[in-house]
C-alpha cells in the first residue's frame, strides 16, 4: 500500500514538474516568438460560437514601437502604476484588495434581498499587468488556491524571461477590449478609426478605462464615468515611467 501511494506521489511529483517545464518552455519563446493566442481568447472564441452560432473578431498583432506611447503610460498609469519598479506581485495591493473585500462581502451579506436575491456589490483585484498577463495566457478564470500559486510561478517566470518591455508589448497585443476585441491594434480601430501608433493622450486615456470591463463599457464608452475616469488616468500620464 505505501509503494503504491509513493508511486502515485512521485507521478503527481513528475507531472507538475513537467507541466512548470513546459510553460517556462512558452515563455522562454516568446522573447522572439508573439504568441498566436491566448487560453482566455480561446475560451471567448468557444463562447462566442456556442452562443452565436457565428464569430465576429478583431485582432492584428502590432510590434511595441507601433504602440503609441501615450496608451502605454495610459494602461501602466490605470492597471498597474508600479509597473517598471515591482518583480511581478504587488503583496501591498494584494493585501489591501483583500481588506477592501472583506468588507464588500460583509456589505453584501448585510444588503436587504430584492425579488429573492441580493445584488451583490462587486469586488475587486489586485494583480499587476504581469499577473493579468500570465492568467490570459494560460489560466482558466477558476478561483483556487492551487490556480493563485500557479499564476504567481508564471508571474516570476515572465518577468525573469521576458522583461517589462516584451510583457508590455505582449499584454497590449493579447489583452480584451471589448466583445471579439483584442489587442491595441483592433481597439484603437474599434474605438477611434485610427491605428494604435496615431491615439492620442486622450484616446488612450479612454481606451485605458475600458481594460477592467470591457464587454461592460463597451456597451456605452461615452458615458460620464468612462469620460470622468479617463481624465484622471490622462493627468496621472505625465508620471508615468515607460520601461
Amino acid at each position: 500500500m505505501m509503494r503504491s501511494l509513493w508511486r502515485l506521489a512521485a507521478a503527481l511529483l513528475v507531472a507538475i514538474v513537467s507541466l512548470q517545464a513546459y510553460f517556462v518552455a512558452r515563455i522562454a519563446l516568446m522573447r522572439w516568438v508573439d504568441p498566436q493566442s491566448t487560453t482566455f481568447q480561446r475560451s471567448e472564441l468557444w463562447r462566442l460560437w456556442r452562443e452565436r452560432g457565428r464569430i465576429a473578431w478583431s485582432q492584428r498583432w502590432v510590434d511595441g514601437e507601433h504602440i503609441s506611447d501615450h496608451l502605454k503610460r495610459a494602461v501602466i498609469a490605470s492597471e498597474d502604476a508600479g509597473f517598471v519598479d515591482h518583480s511581478g506581485v504587488e503583496w501591498d495591493a494584494i493585501e489591501r484588495a483583500w481588506e477592501r473585500n472583506q468588507r464588500t462581502q460583509a456589505v453584501n451579506d448585510r444588503r436587504p434581498l430584492r425579488g429573492g436575491r441580493a445584488r451583490p456589490v462587486k469586488l475587486v483585484g489586485g494583480s499587476t499587468i504581469t499577473q493579468q498577463l500570465a492568467k490570459n495566457l494560460f489560466l482558466s478564470g477558476e478561483r483556487t488556491l492551487a490556480r493563485k500559486g500557479q499564476e504567481f510561478m508564471l508571474t516570476w517566470a515572465l518577468e525573469g524571461l521576458l522583461g517589462k518591455q516584451r510583457i508590455l508589448e505582449v499584454y497590449l497585443n493579447s489583452v480584451e477590449w471589448g466583445e471579439g476585441v483584442f489587442g491595441a491594434q483592433a481597439a484603437a480601430q474599434h474605438y477611434h478609426r485610427v491605428d494604435a501608433s496615431r491615439l492620442g493622450p486622450v484616446a488612450a486615456a479612454h481606451l485605458a478605462v475600458l481594460l477592467p470591463a470591457p464587454k461592460r463599457f463597451e456597451r456605452n464608452p461615452g458615458s460620464a464615468y468612462v469620460t470622468g475616469r479617463a481624465a484622471t488616468i490622462a493627468a496621472r500620464m505625465v508620471d508615468v515611467e515607460l520601461p
